[in-house]
Formats: C-alpha cells, structure tokens, sequence
C-alpha cells in the first residue's frame, strides 16, 4: 500500500523545527515527526497513520551526538540505534541500554532507526522504555516554551503516546551514571529473531554479602506501557540472591500484571507466564554477572 497524501517539511535548524510544529499547530493540523521512519513508515503505508503533515528532522546534525557529559551519558535523539550499538562509551557507561539496543531488529533497521524516535514511538513491545524505567533515564525536549527535563517515570503515558507536547522536539535521552558493582540482565521472547518482543523483562540490582538490594525490575510487550514489576521488587529486597527467591519473585511479577494483552500470536495467559519465565531467568543471569 502506499501512504496517504501528507505535505513534507524538513527544516533545517532546531528552531526551525519548533516553530514550524508551532505554527502547523496553530493551523489545527493533524502532524507527525519522523525521526528514523523505521517505525512510523510502515504505519504510514499501511494507513494506520494519516497525518497531513510530516515534518523530518533528519537534516538536525546537532541532535546526532554521543558524549560523556560529567559521568552522565548523553545521546542526541537523531543518533541512530547502530551507532549506540557500535559506541565503546555506550557499552561501557550504560550496559543494559547497550544490550537492548543491539536486540532491536537487524543491523538495516538499527543504521536507519533513531535512538529518540524509538523512545518518542513508545511501542510497548519496544526493549527502551523499560530500560528507561530501570535506569531512571531522563528526557531533554525543547518547544515553543523552551527546554524542559522530562523523567522516564512521566514520560511514557500509554499505547505509543509519551507526554511530550504536539510542539515539542525530543532533542536528547540523558543516563545517570552506573555503579560499577550493579548488575543488570535483558531478556525476551521473540518469535523470530529481530522480531518486536511478545514479552520481556528488563532489571538491575546490587548484591551486598549475598542479598539483594535496589532491585528494579520493569516488563515490557505485555500492557499498554513498560511497567515496573514493584511486586517483584518487594519481594526480593533484603532476600538471598538465590534460584528460589528469583522464582518466587518471577512469580509475583506476573500476578502483579493487571490484564496482559492479547492477540493471535500470544494470549494474554501466555504472556503473564512468559514474565514469570522471563523475570527468573534474569534475575539468575543478572546475579551472576561478573564486572
């Protein structure tokens, strides 16, 4: 299928960008950025998306950058997904968004898709916003207003909608340093590699003399947002870093989930199990994780 007619901008500065949104909004025009086009082309051939209007930041080199900002790691949001993937300093400074990114897709789809477009699509299925959740990431945009900090726990709202304005730019994703003696683990369930998850689980935690301590644990591919498993959190705090506890918790992350969702390749039973699968799965691989 072909998408339907939409007009097409590609300013050239930031601020240009913001004031064209501004004045397209003022308009009352129905609008979409494009960031990578990974995700939002597809909708846009399939008619899922109509915008009348497209506006792409592909010629903003300002928000393609990597850079270590006083221990926090900083990523404008037109860098793309490989160039994190292929990134010493990503790796290093921030391991578990590093391992997540190199789960997205192929290498095609990572050379084209943006790290802030992945953020802003804000499919459940997608590995970055429970990253986002666990690493208490930090979103930079500006809009007609100005900047504004936005934290992951405010940021992600429901089914691909983030809490950024209409006007706004997500200009830069912002990591807090990660202790040296934290330990983290990815894990999903795909049923082709490359394919979007049906259910994943993304977590951190330090073990202090044998227990657990700071766990977060958030799931993704299951509800309409990544949500933090606290059931499974709770439990663990204070407790052995051992199979049975991390069977218990998988457990207890599952029931915590609300109703899961559901369609022709996993039920909503399915994917609740798979969580609890999932969660001890890496949990075990998160506590023997040597640094």
């Amino acid at each position: 299928m072909k998408p339907a007619p939409f007009d097409y901008h590609a300013p050239a500065t930031l601020d240009e960008a913001v004031a064209l949104l501004t004045r397209l909004e003022d308009e009352g025009c129905d609008m979409k950025i494009i960031a990578g086009g990974q995700s939002l082309m597809p909708m846009l051939a399939l008619r899922v998306a109509r915008p009348e209007a497209l506006v792409d930041l592909r010629r903003l080199d300002t928000l393609n950058y990597i850079r270590d900002d006083a221990g926090t790691l900083a990523i404008g949001a037109m860098t793309s997904k490989q160039a994190a993937a292929d990134s010493a300093l990503v790796k290093r400074a921030q391991p578990l968004f590093h391992a997540a990114t190199e789960l997205v897709g192929h290498r095609q789809i990572r050379n084209r898709g943006s790290v802030g477009g992945s953020f802003a699509h804000a499919d459940p299925a997608s590995e970055y916003p429970a990253v986002a959740l666990v690493l208490d990431t930090e979103f930079e945009a500006v809009g007609p207003d100005g900047a504004r900090t936005i934290p992951a726990d405010e940021f992600f709202v429901t089914y691909m909608t983030t809490s950024l304005e209409t006007t706004e730019v997500l200009t830069a994703v912002r990591f807090a340093p990660f202790a040296p003696q934290r330990r983290w683990a990815i894990q999903e369930f795909a049923r082709r590699n490359g394919d979007l998850a049906l259910a994943g689980v993304a977590l951190t935690l330090n073990v202090d003399g044998g227990l657990c301590r700071d766990v977060r644990i958030a799931a993704f591919g299951v509800e309409a947002t990544a949500v933090r498993l606290t059931a499974a959190e709770q439990l663990l705090e204070g407790q052995p870093a051992q199979a049975a506890q991390f069977e218990q918790a998988g457990k207890a992350g599952a029931a915590q989930l609300d109703d899961p969702m559901s369609c022709i390749h996993a039920s909503s039973a399915y994917r609740r199990h798979l969580i609890g699968v999932l969660t001890t799965r890496a949990l075990g691989e998160a506590a023997a994780r040597t640094h």
